[in-house]
């Protein structure tokens, strides 16, 4: 058919566990609308039986003798051991293929693929070349055991990036930063496509899980690893819980092998009403979103990810706690709540639980505000069609393919394509809804709140409070 693109494709899949397995099953019934697909994996079988029998699927080890076939390839990296086969790959293509950056940070994947194959010295050369005798330093710190967070300062990232013909990323964020260093390398934007799940009650999601009806829930999805900052939300949801005993703290998601969460929580009191999922499918993941009065998803220092779970609990229309770092700065305002990461972060953790708990209708503006967002700018379509317009871009070529929609757009609007750089939805003090209802708080009771933490009028985390509150429209 004219047009269309015969394409490469690097990705993990489920059962692998990782979040760019269910990105790409996401994307992939989306793309294959301007493109025939083959699926590059390593030595394993997709779980996803509708992905595996839609597409062909062969082991890396004969991408050589078939790269030919191609108009190109694409390479989807994060910061995981999963993606190690594509690194591989990626390196002996020649200059050709679009790396699909996930993670702005590789830097841990990269210590893995160094030290666990006997390489340090490789890796403290390396760390020179690109960052010269501070990075050999960082490097020796590492090899002794030392995983300081000043390694997200050093995203050892360039040798993908000097492989690539070209880049795709997220985010303006990871753009920018890409073109600092390499302004003459191609570098797009696709939006980060999620499906929108139907609205579901939180007595339906509680009754399935099990949950009880009356508490008020905190949840936090993904992976659990260090930089979730849950020591600060912990610390949080304990002051929380003086006030608010019926009430309950779900961490949704396997955890780091070196991070102990059992301890912190042990050490914190709250045995009885923290509670660790393990790993949790797709539908369970849907199932809390739905059930929580609230989620967090904080993250510090970042990897420059753009987080589709975090559009996964904003399209289910929940209000998010989120840290105002990296791409997630890019968020309208009025969708999230963003917090700093400084030393009032547990403070304001606290003060946002509270007002959501006593403004019930300040959650709801916030969740619908939320949703509506990734409605309007985060269609798979829309990311589809980004993905396509850019690699024809790459390749010399006019894309020439129409717009392909979404088979049923959620409200039934005629949806079409939105150039990235023109969604403009959620600025400070715009309102989505016509008929919003009035969410002007009770200050008195937020003073009341902030006395009893022991803040005084001059204190910044009050004026941090009230700058939140003015951008979303209180």
């Amino acid at each position: 058919m004219p047009g269309r693109l015969k394409l490469a494709y690097f990705s993990p899949l489920n059962p692998v566990q990782s979040g760019i397995s269910d990105y790409s099953e996401e994307l992939l019934p989306a793309l294959a609308r301007y493109a025939d697909l083959d699926l590059y994996l390593d030595n394993y079988t997709p779980s996803n039986r509708e992905i595996a029998a839609r597409f062909n699927i062969y082991p890396t080890s004969k991408f050589a003798r078939q790269s030919g076939r191609y108009d190109n390839y694409l390479f989807h990296m994060g910061n995981s051991a999963a993606h190690a086969y594509i690194y591989k790959t990626l390196l002996n293509t020649q200059g050709k293929g679009i790396l699909v950056l996930h993670d702005f940070v590789l830097h841990h994947f990269m210590i893995g693929q160094y030290l666990n194959h006997g390489q340090a010295a490789e890796y403290i050369r390396q760390m020179g070349r690109f960052y010269g005798s501070e990075g050999e330093t960082i490097a020796r710190e590492v090899i002794k055991g030392k995983f300081a967070e000043s390694l997200f300062k050093y995203p050892f990232n360039e040798a993908a990036i000097e492989a690539a013909q070209a880049v795709l990323v997220h985010s303006r964020f990871a753009q920018s930063r890409i073109h600092e260093k390499y302004p003459a390398k191609p570098v797009g934007i696709a939006r980060m496509g999620v499906p929108l799940p139907p609205l579901e009650g939180k007595e339906t999601a509680r009754a399935r899980l099990g949950l009880p009806q009356d508490e008020f829930i905190l949840v936090s999805l993904g992976h659990l690893n260090p930089y979730k900052r849950l020591d600060s939300a912990l610390w949080a949801y304990r002051a929380f819980r003086r006030e608010y005993p019926r009430s309950r703290f779900v961490l949704v998601g396997s955890s780091s092998p070196n991070y102990d969460v059992k301890s912190m929580i042990s050490a914190l009191g709250l045995t009885n009403s923290v509670y660790l999922t393990g790993y949790a499918s797709m539908a369970e993941l849907q199932d809390y979103t739905a059930a929580a009065d609230c989620c967090v998803n904080l993250r510090y220092p970042t990897a420059g990810e753009t987080s589709a779970s975090l559009l996964r609990i904003m399209g289910a229309g929940r209000p998010v706690l989120v840290s105002r770092t990296g791409a997630f700065e890019e968020l309208p305002d009025d969708c999230v709540i963003k917090v700093d990461v400084d030393d009032t972060e547990e403070e304001l953790l606290l003060e946002y639980l509270r007002l959501l708990a006593r403004d019930p209708r300040l959650a709801e503006t916030l969740g619908r505000n939320a949703r509506r967002y990734v409605e309007i700018s985060s269609r798979l379509g829309d990311a589809a069609y980004d993905y396509y317009k850019f690699i024809c871009q790459v390749l010399g070529r006019e894309p020439d393919l129409p717009y392909i929609p979404d088979p049923t757009p959620p409200t039934g609007e005629v949806a079409g394509p939105t150039p990235v750089e023109r969604v403009e939805v959620g600025q400070p003090g715009d309102d989505f809804s016509e008929n919003s209802p009035d969410l002007s708080p009770d200050w008195e009771e937020i003073a009341q709140a902030a006395a009893e933490i022991g803040l005084e009028e001059t204190d910044p985390t009050l004026e941090k409070i009230a700058r939140a509150a003015r951008f979303a429209g209180l």
